[in-house]
């Protein structure tokens, strides 16, 4: 007889969307706070907050993929028992972080927040913006969550640069290379950033990069807080130089109070790129995709770790 694969899920809410598992395969729930419903596991799917915490449930058990509901993985490699493989979420985040990004760029451009500031106030404050039409905006990462945002701001009549760790050529044209980062940044009028957080990219935004950007552009940050140099954005920020659309801090979260908070050319949400009913259904896909590759003996997709 054939093992069934047994399969577990945090939640009540995730396991509704997978909906009845392809033939073959048992769900059962299992948040890691508690020890493992079996030694053997064929696939294991983390909570989506505070995964990392949650990974050293998994010492002394047997599982052949541990699957993530995050692209980012920086904080599991130092949290995941030994013989493990695991698979990150790309394909689960990249269309709704696109959309806050676009949003944050928006907002800021024709200067949302004022506006609702004054609203707030009972004032009727008309003001003439500067549009996101004709704007020249640099990608700063090229993964899956930059190609979806450059399909975004297509209808916009930007002109998109994008850049990536190494120069290639696809069919829109040139990647520039992170080493012609110097000779671009005094051209751009928006910078979005959507790298990976590594050992590369810790502070990679900091006071030099900064300050090659000329007055007036928009800085907007939706790949981790650590990405960039909190005092360094603070101090342009203060100066009314530069404006920034943060949806990631460092620390995070930004503590309250903090004077970026009260700057009217910082626009702040709480690291919720990913945090929309988008989530779900993509991640469930995800989840059916990897259970039906290990009942046809394929490899899993998204794998970017093995301890």
């Amino acid at each position: 007889m054939t093992r069934r694969l047994l399969v577990t899920v945090p939640g009540e809410t995730l396991r509704r969307a997978i909906g009845e598992p392809p033939d073959g395969a048992d769900i059962e729930l299992w948040d890691m706070s508690t020890p493992a419903p079996a030694d053997r596991i064929d696939l294991v799917v983390p909570p989506y907050m505070g995964a990392a915490e949650r990974l050293s449930a998994l010492e002394g058990v047997s599982a052949r993929l541990v699957q993530s509901q995050s692209i980012g993985y920086d904080d599991v490699p130092d949290a995941l028992p030994a013989g493990h493989v695991f698979a990150n979420a790309a394909s689960v985040h990249e269309t709704s972080t696109a959309e806050l990004a676009l949003a944050l760029v928006l907002a800021a451009q024709r200067g949302i927040p004022g506006f609702v500031r004054a609203a707030a106030e009972g004032r009727w404050a008309p003001a003439r913006h500067a549009s996101l039409a004709d704007r020249r905006v640099l990608l700063l990462g090229y993964g899956g969550v930059g190609r979806a945002i450059e399909a975004r701001l297509a209808p916009f009549e930007v002109e998109v640069v994008r850049v990536a760790t190494r120069a290639r050529e696809d069919d829109r044209g040139r990647i520039h290379g992170i080493d012609e980062l110097s000779a671009l940044l005094p051209t751009a009028d928006i910078v979005i950033v959507g790298v990976p957080l590594n050992d590369a990219t810790t502070g990679f935004v900091d006071a030099a990069f900064l300050a090659a950007l000329p007055d007036g552009a928009l800085v907007v940050n939706v790949a981790r807080g650590k990405v960039a140099d909190t005092d360094a954005i603070l101090a342009e920020a203060a100066s009314g130089r530069l404006r920034f659309a943060l949806d990631v801090t460092d620390p995070e979260p930004l503590p309250q109070g903090h004077p970026l908070f009260a700057l009217p050319n910082v626009l702040i949400s709480p690291h919720v790129g990913g945090a929309s009913t988008a989530m779900m259904p993509r991640m469930a896909r995800l989840v059916r995709t990897q259970i039906e590759r290990m009942l046809r003996g394929d490899e899993p997709i998204n794998v970017v770790l093995r301890t």
